[in-house]
């Protein structure tokens, strides 16, 4: 096991699980840091101190600092909180900030992680821990690395320490209007192209891009889609020039919170070598969605339910999908067009879909357990974890070629019995049904094939260990201790 020992690493996110999440960057500061810990890794996590965080599982959290933080024209209370489940996390409030409901959303977000970008850097001087990195991750912490490198660099006690920055899902860049800058403690020079300007607006994420050491984002491919028009909402030209320093590590999922030998969740356990409850599962959802319990194959799709989902391309044939000899179930909230068309067809077809307009981690990780094959038809998708679960649940993906959906699911070979899943290249509903028609045929008309695919699936690794390793590496490059 490749050791951390003597890297000391502060990892600042805006959302940790399980304490408080809206997405997959939420899971990635829960995850990494812990496995990051077995490797001997010095880690420690910072995050806001919401008012919505589930503190009924956090134990022994306590008052570590009260400092003042100078933003701009004013100073602001800073109040520092820790807590230790394995890993150190710190809770930076501010009750001005962050006693509110929700995590995002607010006129004043720009101010509200401004500030905790900022306070992420200071707060480092009243504790003993002076870190050989400082991982920031998307557009709210974006700032982080512009305090670092432009205010703090020249005390001799960040002399040494670098910045990461990993973006998690460059649609969203954190863009306001130049006028901010001074209520965030930064001048009129920073609305430059060459800074944080970005099309007569400034971006947070630009921030991060420009001023970080070295610039990560969750997987290879999604490294290179955007460095391209196509896929970078305009920071094309911004991403080429940090070419250099701009890597892709892919995400790992929980192996031990998704485990079907042991899931609790699940109607029964099973593994690639001891397949049968696989079949109970699939069974016992159906019966209690109120699915008809013939043999058909079983298509799951759970997501948030937009565009950049594939989502549109679902609804084009929609009408040529749930005819096909198929079960659908869908578990998810998202745009209401999208949510109505799937009540209007599980009205129509109640015997082949069930449509589930919620979040109900349960009820997922049974549909996960239940599927035959799982549906990720992305426009784009900088990592995505569902297509990873459902695998080490048996669930055979198809998916469109694109971000890590192309770093983790690979076209099976029928000649060689290589391949996990069935991948298609236009962003289309035709490409689409393509995938999914193979995807049945080999289901019926090629059974030892798909028994093959399935403990594909199955075996494939997508833990937290191998990307950890990579990340020791590059956290190691950057400080200069490997």
């Amino acid at each position: 096991m490749a050791d951390g020992s003597g890297l000391k690493i502060l990892l600042v996110s805006t959302e940790v699980a399980p304490y408080i999440k809206s997405g997959g960057l939420g899971d990635v500061a829960g995850s990494l840091p812990r496995e990051l810990k077995r490797h001997n890794v010095d880690i420690r996590v910072c995050m806001p101190k919401y008012k919505d965080i589930n503190y009924g599982i956090i134990e022994n959290m306590e008052p570590v600092r009260n400092l003042k933080i100078n933003m701009g024209w004013r100073d602001m209370d800073l109040d520092v909180y820790a807590f230790d489940d394995g890993v150190k996390h710190y809770l930076l409030d501010n009750g001005y900030y962050f006693n509110r409901s929700g995590l995002y959303g607010y006129d004043d977000d720009y101010e509200r992680f401004a500030f905790f970008a900022k306070s992420a850097v200071e707060f480092l001087f009243s504790i003993d821990f002076k870190p050989d990195i400082i991982h920031f991750n998307d557009w709210q912490t974006g700032l982080g690395p512009v305090f670092l490198n432009d205010i703090y660099r020249s005390y001799s006690f960040f002399e040494n320490t670098k910045s990461l920055y990993t973006i998690h899902n460059l649609q969203y860049q954190g863009t306001f209007g130049g006028s901010v800058l001074g209520d965030v403690g930064l001048n009129g020079g920073y609305c430059t192209p060459d800074k944080l300007e970005y099309y007569g607006n400034i971006s947070y994420m630009k921030g991060g891009i420009v001023y970080a050491d070295k610039v990560s984002t969750v997987s290879g491919t999604y490294a290179n889609e955007i460095q391209t028009p196509q896929y970078s909402y305009g920071m094309d030209g911004v991403l080429r020039r940090r070419s250099n320093d701009l890597l892709g590590i892919i995400n790992g999922i929980d192996y031990i919170d998704n485990n079907p030998e042991t899931d609790n969740r699940l109607y029964a356990n099973f593994s690639w070598d001891k397949p049968e409850g696989k079949a109970v599962n699939k069974l016992m959802l159906k019966e209690m969605l109120g699915l008809s319990p013939g043999d058909m194959p079983l298509i799951g799709i759970i997501s948030r339910m937009a565009d950049q989902k594939g989502f549109d391309i679902i609804s084009h044939v929609m009408e040529e999908l749930i005819h096909k000899d198929i079960q659908i179930v869908v578990l998810g909230t998202g745009e209401s067009r999208y949510e109505n068309m799937f009540k209007h067809y599980a009205w129509r077809f109640k015997d082949k879909m069930s449509a589930n307009i919620m979040f109900d981690t349960k009820l997922a990780q049974k549909i996960y357990a239940a599927s035959d094959m799982f549906l990720m038809p992305s426009l784009f998708e900088p990592c995505g974890l569902g297509q990873m679960i459902a695998m080490r649940y048996g669930g055979v993906p198809i998916v469109r070629r694109t971000g890590g959906l192309n770093d983790t699911v690979h076209s099976y070979d029928y000649s060689t019995g290589a391949g996990n899943g069935f991948v298609f290249n236009d962003y289309d509903g035709h490409g689409m049904m393509w995938a999914i028609n193979e995807a049945i045929h080999t289901y019926y008309n090629e059974k030892e094939h798909w028994k093959n695919i399935v403990t594909n699936c199955m075996k494939a690794d997508f833990s937290w260990e191998k990307s950890a390793l990579e990340y020791i590496s590059l956290y190691k490059q950057m400080s200069g201790k490997e």
